[in-house]
């Protein structure tokens, strides 16, 4: 599966205990970068090097990097059974490049050095990076080893094609590490909406005034992608609604094209009922013009007198023909009394969570990369997020639904705990 590395911003891997496992090939040089990665998005990171990976790069080297000293060796340590305390404490274990052999050892459960061991004592999920020669790479017993992995739940990143050693260029070339990372970063997500239905809204919508012109905002549908794209890593089933052409993130199950305000209440209302999260994070215009001209308007006709209407706020149905246990969310984009406007908003709409923000602050909503913002509940407690990129103000916002919703909610089984969850749990 292709992976979208999300955008700067505050380290989002703080905390999470990673084994960077490096082996013998020559791509193993690009690990240091990885580690480097790996350890500014504020994680834990234990390398551990096997005896081929210390022909091509130093120990010394990501000992500097790394959050402790590298390990090598079953043996040559104070600790009796490494392979096991790095196993328990790892939240994932990450190894770039993955050899032949590796695979091949993994595959076969063969414990042949540190890191084979440690990978088989770990209940954490795994992350292979492969690197080699096209022809290794593309060997039907690689690619077996491979697909049993696969199948076991290991997330493979696919090696890129490029110049390979020895000159030669084909398939086998180590993924990029900011690629890792991201996929690092999608392993670790909660999947505490698996299999949950989800519908997101997004962009601006835009009212006809004639065959060319529109009345609309400045909403770049940035924010709303965000959320799908979270919500959908983290399980979700994801309808996304746009008005706006961006790439669909990945996972997303439905995308339905809009433009006005009158089409997106064609398409948001009749899915409700069946959603157990709406996240109307779209900007829907509140006015549209009275009678559009069928044609262009001639500007040699002089400016045209425009009557406007208040389009209807189907914001307010769903909020009234709400299921139980469904979550609502809205967002308010205010220019002064953000969250005075927004708790207004929250009670008179019936929603559960409200997203506002202040978009004259600098940085701040329409058209940025970044957002700040205030979720407000109707539990009276305010959350405010920083300055952030839009993808971990989508995170904010998934983990307060994921709050808001009942453990059990309209015969969805609460979310299984993860294999660390069980392993550290286990070993309490």
């Amino acid at each position: 599966m292709p992976f979208d590395p999300p955008s700067s911003g505050a380290p989002d891997l703080a905390g999470q205990r990673v084994v960077l496992g490096v082996t013998g090939g020559i791509a193993a040089y690009k690990a240091i970068e990885l580690c480097r990665r790996l350890v500014d998005a504020g994680a834990h990171v234990s390398p551990v090097l096997t005896e081929g990976a210390l022909r091509f790069v130093g120990a010394t080297t990501f000992s500097a990097l790394a959050s402790e000293p590298v390990r090598t060796s079953l043996f040559d340590d104070a600790d009796p059974i490494p392979h096991t305390r790095l196993g328990q404490a790892a939240d994932v274990v990450v190894v770039a490049p993955a050899t032949a052999r590796l695979l091949a050892d993994y595959a076969a459960g063969r414990s042949a050095d540190l890191l084979t061991a440690t990978l088989l004592a770990t209940r954490a999920p795994v992350v292979l990076a492969p690197a080699m020669h096209t022809e290794m790479w593309e060997h039907p017993a690689v690619q077996e080893n491979l697909a049993t992995l696969i199948r076991r739940g290991v997330v493979v990143v696919p090696p890129e094609d490029g110049r390979l050693a020895g000159g030669d260029i084909g398939a086998g070339r180590l993924a990029d590490p900011a690629t890792i990372v991201a996929a690092v970063r999608l392993t670790l997500v909660p999947r505490d909406l698996e299999g949950v239905p989800v519908l997101v809204t997004a962009g601006g919508t835009r009212e006809r005034i004639d065959a060319v012109r529109v009345v609309t905002n400045r909403s770049s549908g940035k924010q709303g992608y965000a959320i799908a794209a979270e919500a959908a890593a983290r399980g979700a089933r994801v309808t996304l609604v746009t008005t706006v052409p961006r790439p669909v993130p990945p996972g997303v199950t439905e995308v339905v094209t809009v433009e006005s305000a009158a089409d997106m209440e064609g398409a948001v209302v009749p899915r409700a009922p069946d959603q157990e999260v709406i996240v109307m994070a779209a900007a829907v215009a509140d006015f549209r013009p009275v009678r559009p001209a069928a044609g262009k308007i001639k500007k040699h006709d002089g400016p045209p007198t425009i009557a406007l209407e208040a389009t209807h706020d189907f914001l307010v149905d769903l909020g009234a023909a709400k299921p139980a246990g469904q979550v609502l969310v809205g967002f308010a984009a205010e220019t002064d009394d953000v969250r005075a406007n927004a708790r207004a908003k929250l009670v008179r709409k019936g929603l559960d969570l409200i997203v506002a923000n202040d978009v004259s602050a600098p940085g701040v909503g329409f058209e940025h990369d970044t957002n700040q913002v205030v979720l407000v509940s109707g539990g009276g407690i305010d959350h405010d997020v920083p300055l952030s990129d839009k993808r971990t103000v989508a995170r904010a916002v998934i983990d307060a639904v994921v709050a808001l919703r009942p453990p059990v909610a309209r015969g969805t089984v609460a979310p299984p705990q993860t294999r660390t969850q069980k392993a550290k749990e286990t070993n309490q």
